[in-house]
């Protein structure tokens, strides 16, 4: 299964294709879609649309995994993430791609064993699953790689199989 990783962002996408075969994983590729940041946010969300797009038809992957946002002090920001994040949604829903969202809970406990695990434990777990000789960069990419490793991991058990997970929770 090709899963495409993605972590939102407005100024920063990032991006992250890993090959899932019977619990091995195989990085793709990675990176991330950047916006300036003195465009207006139409502006950048138009780059976010055109250039995820793009991506979708370069990779053609079976399933997205998107993280769910988390809303910590700064709200400001948190709304233009937002913002960034409904056009991911839209653009996998316009191409029929299946939409798989996870918290960043989630995603430490499926990639390090541990909910509330340290960015740089979460990175250096990614870099050994994938065996990557260096974290990828930027860590925006490296999150969504972890992203789209919850998703491999999530996909083979017996509860998704059954049907308990279902696409985007939004829809």
């Amino acid at each position: 299964m090709r899963i495409l990783g993605l972590d939102p962002g407005i100024a920063i996408v990032g991006f992250g294709v890993v090959e899932a075969v019977r619990g091995d994983f195989r990085p793709m590729t990675y990176g991330a879609i950047r916006t300036e940041a003195g465009l207006p946010l139409s502006e950048r969300l138009e780059i976010i649309y055109n250039d995820l797009g793009q991506l979708l038809d370069a990779v053609a992957p079976e399933a997205v995994a998107i993280e769910e946002l988390f809303f910590n002090t700064n709200i400001t920001t948190g709304i233009s993430v937002a913002h960034g994040r409904g056009i991911l949604l839209l653009v996998c829903r316009q191409k029929g791609i299946p939409i798989y969202e996870y918290t960043p809970l989630q995603v430490k406990q499926s990639v390090v064993g541990y909910g509330r695990a340290e960015k740089r434990q979460v990175m250096e777990m990614t870099m050994r699953m994938l065996h990557l000789k260096e974290v990828p960069r930027p860590d925006d990419a490296a999150d969504a790689l972890a992203i789209a490793l919850c998703h491999g991991r999530a996909a083979t058990s017996l509860l998704f199989q059954a049907g308990e997970n279902t696409t985007c929770s939004t829809t």
